[in-house]
């Protein structure tokens, strides 16, 4: 007898025909998520929630998979289930779920209702779902105007750099156009097995451009002489830096028209906003060109989003390649919902993105609990942490220290972490989660967002009392921290 959280099915009452839609057989697709996990039939069948004879004939394609059990392998096997072959309304179906599950709805609907939607009511499902998108996305903006207020700011203004993170952050942290060509131009340079050296780089801007390239010891990163078209590139960069900065300029050269109408069209305030995203889409479509997006999505799925293989199968750098990992969020082709940070050793985050439900504090230093703050502190070592967000929702993260070299004594190194994690149900895809017992009651590190907002009322860790909340403060008794919150 079979015991799963999912209800228990009648597969007659689901079995589709042929005259009422389109059947999908998946019996490959099931057989490769069973052997890549090394599952027998057995286990795969029992986290369906079948038996092990009818998940046989779903792999022979002798039956097609229901609504229920699409469900299922969509929820349990997130990023293979986007290699499905589906049609329209099991496309949108999965779409249509994902909108219906927003913690703003108390009832949850059964796998069938939403089949039914979507198949008998495209058009409104459709308008469902891009009204819920609409309707986070204006959460979101609501959110950072609030925030905005709080700071002390003329009028609440955003800076330059706040107004390109956020437009960055509403995008998704993907750029479609931009990214598709710079995957195109990955291809025409001569990438191999998804891998463009930095020689194909040097003779594309040489050939196509006219431009030089020249790698020796300069005061400047990178600098490029439009007059005598020479591209001068700091030799005391790591070769990974130095691969970057060549990145930069056959991105800058070769996609600009493409970066500055992207740019152009952008609602921001000021001119100084739209260089400063002109520069950032530079940057976007340099590591779109050095991990072109499906083989490199491939890639971390094949390594389990291992970072150091990664690193080394593309020549990159561990910021540059968690970076590329957080921007996987192709329609139709998406990578692990991840969240991606930089932390500076004040606790400064100056990158930021989430896919997940994860939010990163926008002003002031972030939880203190949060693993990222002790690796800022630990370079070249990845730490990990299972963490509860004040939701109840756990994630994976993971850090790693870092140090950038000056290249000069006089000159300090810049240290700082950069963090990475998903979510705990998707541990099976994310390699650090193997070090840690994801099912632990009491293995995960309660986190916040800041104290600001945080409404844990049993952290001795805190630096003030959540803004939202009165405090008592009683002469003749002390805690850790001097006051307690009220009820």
């Amino acid at each position: 007898m079979l015991i799963c959280k999912f209800a228990k099915l009648d597969f007659a009452k689901y079995e589709f025909s042929m005259g009422h839609r389109r059947r999908l057989f998946a019996g490959a697709q099931l057989r490769k998520i069973r052997e890549d996990r090394d599952l027998k039939q057995a286990e795969l069948a029992r986290q369906l929630c079948i038996s092990p004879s009818y998940l046989s004939q779903l792999e022979h394609d002798d039956r097609p998979l229901t609504p229920k059990l699409v469900e299922r392998v969509a929820h349990l096997f997130p990023v293979e289930w986007q290699d499905f072959s589906t049609d329209d309304a099991e496309e949108l179906a999965v779409l249509l779920r994902e909108a219906v599950g927003d913690p703003a709805f108390s009832e949850p609907f059964s796998p069938d209702a939403i089949a039914k939607l979507a198949e008998q009511q495209p058009a409104f499902a459709r308008r469902f779902v891009e009204l819920h998108e609409t309707s986070r996305r204006l959460a979101q903006r609501l959110e950072m105007v609030d925030e905005a207020i709080s700071v002390d700011t003329p009028s609440g203004s955003r800076l330059p750099w706040e107004e390109v993170r956020d437009w960055f952050h509403l995008a998704n942290n993907y750029v479609d156009q931009l990214d598709r060509s710079a995957e195109a131009l990955a291809s025409s340079i001569g990438a191999a097995e998804g891998l463009l050296t930095s020689e194909a780089m040097r003779r594309h801007l040489l050939q196509t451009h006219g431009v030089e390239v020249l790698v020796e010891p300069a005061n400047e990163l990178r600098r490029f002489d439009a007059v005598e078209k020479r591209l001068l590139i700091d030799s005391g960069q790591p070769s990974s830096g130095i691969r970057f900065q060549i990145a930069y300029h056959v991105a800058a050269m070769t996609l600009g028209d493409t970066i500055r109408d992207i740019a152009k069209s952008a609602h921001l305030r000021s001119d100084a906003a739209r260089e400063l995203l002109t520069i950032g889409l530079a940057n976007y479509a340099a590591g779109a060109v050095l991990m072109p997006y499906e083989h490199f999505r491939r890639s971390a799925r094949e390594f389990r989003h291992d970072i150091d293989r990664l690193t080394l199968l593309y020549r990159t750098s561990f910021e540059q390649t968690c970076h590329r990992l957080s921007t996987l969020q192709r329609d139709g082709a998406r990578g692990l919902p991840i969240f991606f940070c930089r932390v500076d050793m004040a606790g400064n985050i100056t990158k930021r993105h989430s896919a997940t439900r994860f939010q990163f504090a926008r002003f002031g230093g972030a939880c203190p609990l949060w693993i990222a703050h002790e690796a800022a502190a630990i370079p070249d070592r990845v730490l990990v942490q299972l963490a509860e967000t004040p939701d109840g929702v756990r994630y994976v993260s993971i850090a790693k220290g870092l140090v950038k070299t000056s290249g000069r004594f006089d000159r300090n190194p810049r240290r700082y972490a950069v963090a990475l994690g998903c979510e705990a149900r998707h541990a099976s895809e994310f390699i650090y989660a193997d070090t840690i017992d994801v099912t632990s009651t009491a293995a995960a590190t309660p986190i916040g967002v800041s104290c600001r907002i945080c409404p844990r009322s049993d952290c001795d860790q805190r630096a003030y009392p959540p803004s939202d909340q009165k405090i008592e403060v009683n002469l003749y008794r002390r805690g850790v921290v001097p006051y307690e919150l009220e009820d």
